[in-house]
């Protein structure tokens, strides 16, 4: 099975190329679902049909999903929407809608997660295709997971036997429900299966992100960051998809200034991406929307390749052993050292660049290992571990 999500800075086409690429899959034979996990969705916008929060088919071995989050609240957290209902409305909140209640921010993202996670482990289609949010929320996106664990393992242990031992006294005191054990289960349940869809995103031979882009300064800037970030999270970045390219045989005198401004960061793209493949998209004459459209594109990008398989895997992680030591190598394409910043507490190493933090669990190899030192050069972060950690 494949997992390909499609990012890239708002407005630069992701949807479209989402979709083209999933119309591809399914004239390949391939069993293909096309999926929108963006607040503002577009994507029945693109196909130009009216889409629901199930998985409806629109073409033989097509299907196409808009995730609502009070549709997915109301299906699979009951006990958890129950229980935030009755803590917000045992005082005085009463004029509330249960949905403005318990669908909160960063929801979308996690029961989009978890929809997918449903959809692999049933082995429900054979590709799934994911139509981001823009390059943040993406990247929060994908980051969830990660997150969710660190916060459970750190704090979810202590807080449920602690529930369980004051809930008899706080409950009267307080005049307000404490969870129950169901409640606080069905969390767990939730974490556990945020840790399998990290698994699924991490396994390279199932999962891959694709960066689309327009020759623009700035849309090559924020993808240049974002394929920094990737490379930090270690997700298998496949390819870039060059949108909105202005034909050669347009002749128009309007548009020579902007071909020429293309082709300086077409040239710019290609320095900066290798070797990572790029696909190329025209400028259309008329609007991308519809099936024939987006089969169209799907054609000019593709050409006669599947859209599916892995276009490039080579890990941005490795560990090299030493006769001293070891050293910890992450790739960091277009990071600049005066970014960084690095310290390692207990068994994880703490890597931020700029806004973007990464715990990263360390092998066991090199938990009970010091950080010695690091050094970044040639876009390449190398830390070196060695001794016995001071506890």
């Amino acid at each position: 099975m494949r997992i390909i999500l499609y990012t890239g800075k708002g407005g630069v086409g992701k949807t479209s190329i989402a979709a083209a690429s999933a119309v591809q899959s399914a004239k390949k034979g391939k069993k293909t679902l096309v999926v929108s996990t963006d607040r503002a969705h577009s994507l029945g916008d693109s196909l130009d049909l009216k889409l629901s929060p199930e998985p409806q088919e629109i073409l033989p071995n097509l299907w196409a999903q808009e995730i609502d989050s009070v549709y997915e609240v109301e299906k699979g957290w009951g006990k958890v929407q129950k229980y935030l209902t009755s803590l917000f409305t045992a005082k005085t909140i009463k004029d509330i809608t249960t949905e403005e209640l318990t669908v909160f921010p960063g929801m979308e993202d996690l029961l989009s997660l978890l929809r997918i996670l449903q959809y692999y482990k049933q082995k429900m289609f054979d590709v799934i295709i994911i139509d981001c949010a823009p390059t943040g929320e993406t990247l929060a996106l994908l980051s969830f997971p990660e997150m969710m664990r660190w916060w459970m393992e750190k704090l979810f242990p202590i807080k449920r036997k602690a529930i369980k031992i004051i809930k008899p006294v706080a409950e009267p005191i307080l005049g307000i429900p404490m969870p129950s054990d169901s409640v606080l289960g069905e969390i767990e349940q939730i974490h556990q299966q945020l840790d399998e869809m990290r698994e699924v995103f991490s396994d390279r031979d199932v999962t891959s992100v694709r960066i689309v882009v327009n020759p623009e300064k700035m849309v090559v800037k924020e993808a240049e960051r974002s394929f920094t970030y990737l490379n930090i999270y270690d997700f298998n970045v496949d390819a870039v998809i060059v949108n909105r390219i202005i034909p050669e045989n347009v002749a128009d005198s309007h548009f020579a200034a902007w071909k020429d401004i293309q082709k300086r960061y077409l040239e710019m793209i290609k320095e900066s991406f290798g070797p990572l493949p790029l696909y190329y998209a025209p400028l259309f004459e008329r609007e991308v929307v519809g099936l024939d459209m987006l089969e169209r594109m799907g054609q000019e990008i593709f050409k006669a390749e599947d859209p599916t398989t892995i276009k490039y895997n080579v890990r941005t992680q490795s560990v090299i052993k030493e006769q001293d030591g070891y050293i910890l190598v992450i790739n960091m394409p277009f990071a600049e050292k005066k970014e960084l910043t690095l310290n390692q507490k207990g068994d994880e190493l703490i890597i931020k660049v700029g806004t973007i933090k990464r715990n990263i669990v360390l092998p066991r190899t090199l938990q009970k290992l010091s950080v010695l030192g690091a050094k970044f050069e040639n876009e390449t972060l190398k830390i070196r571990f060695g001794g016995v950690k001071n506890e």
